[in-house]
């Protein structure tokens, strides 16, 4: 065979195999489809998960197979899809503690930005800064006040720390340029029952858990914690509009894939969840969490997820907090 014989044949084998590529990828999915949840059964990101994964499958018609691999909070199951081959046929759900998992840990067995790529942003909840009526203060500015006068003294309950709802306490201190004491628990559940007892005067609480209460008068609602007010109490006003700029704090949830995925296929998962959130069930699922399905492609997720980043590791730094 000659020199030109042997060039041509291995153009054309090239040729053939980028064909097969493309067939390949235009066969996308062909096969079940691993969708990895890191935290327990039950909790709002598995809550979430499972309703998509039914969608997808039936979008697909390939089954899309929800596995709960818990533990080092959140980091193993999401180590497993960091290190997944980046073909499409593995992708996890991510939160926005996600974020603060990334500020409070020096040494993580995988690196979020270089190793993940968020596909979509799914859903995304405002929590309620609330006090017990014990406190008798009914607006933002009179807490400030009042915490300026008792410096350390007047403490916020959160489900432990690192969570969102204790992060959002050491913003509120770090812009306000005050001293409210934290006061973990373990669990959302706890802190919320010695809230409702006045055991301990405020907290950030998620709005499903917190409307109730503040509409039966047990809890006073200062104010949101995202830049619009909420569809389901537009009587509460924003941080912002309370006089506090800069204290925005929400729990999303993200789908990633591997980093190395295929740009077609992450915009062909990403239209697909743009299609299933818009579906008024999956909307109303998600509503009855206290959440809005809400779709951000990729480019606006990976945003959200870097600017949170920055934002927690700033946070973290200047309350000097450190994982339990």
């Amino acid at each position: 065979m000659t020199v030109f014989s042997r060039v041509a044949a291995a153009l054309a084998a090239a040729l053939w195999l980028a064909a097969g590529a493309a067939a390949a990828d235009d066969s996308y999915p062909s096969r079940p489809i691993r969708f990895i949840v890191p935290f327990p059964p039950g909790g709002p990101a598995d809550i979430t998960a499972r309703p998509l994964a039914a969608k997808l499958a039936e979008a697909w018609g390939q089954p899309v197979v929800v596995e709960n691999r818990t533990g080092a909070a959140g980091m193993i199951g999401t180590d497993l899809v960091a290190k997944a081959p980046p073909d499409g046929y593995t992708m996890g759900i991510s939160v926005a503690a996600d974020a603060i998992t990334i500020a409070l840990y020096s040494h993580m067995p995988y690196d979020t930005l270089r190793d993940l790529k968020p596909v979509c942003t799914v859903s995304i909840s405002p929590f309620i800064l609330v006090a017990h009526p014990s406190l008798k203060v009914h607006t933002l500015g009179e807490l400030i006040a009042l915490a300026r006068k008792k410096p350390g003294q007047i403490g916020f309950a959160s489900g432990g720390v690192g969570l969102p709802s204790h992060m959002a306490g050491e913003l509120l201190n770090w812009r306000a340029h005050i001293n409210l004491l934290h006061v973990p628990y373990k669990g959302q559940g706890p802190a919320t029952a010695d809230v409702l007892a006045g055991q301990v005067p405020l907290m950030f609480i998620s709005t499903m858990n917190g409307l109730p209460f503040i509409r039966a008068g047990k809890l006073n609602a200062l104010a949101v914690s995202t830049p619009q007010r909420l569809a389901a109490a537009p009587e509460i006003p924003t941080m912002a509009e309370a006089g506090l700029p800069g204290v925005e704090v929400s729990t999303w949830l993200a789908i990633l894939v591997p980093a190395a995925t295929p740009a077609d296929i992450v915009h062909r998962l990403a239209g697909a969840f743009e299609r299933i959130l818009q579906q008024p069930d999956v909307r109303a699922l998600q509503a009855a969490q206290g959440a809005d399905a809400v779709f951000e492609g990729p480019d606006a997720a990976a945003a959200r997820q870097r600017a949170d980043i920055v934002k927690w590791r700033e946070v973290v730094k200047a309350a000097n907090i450190h994982p339990e």
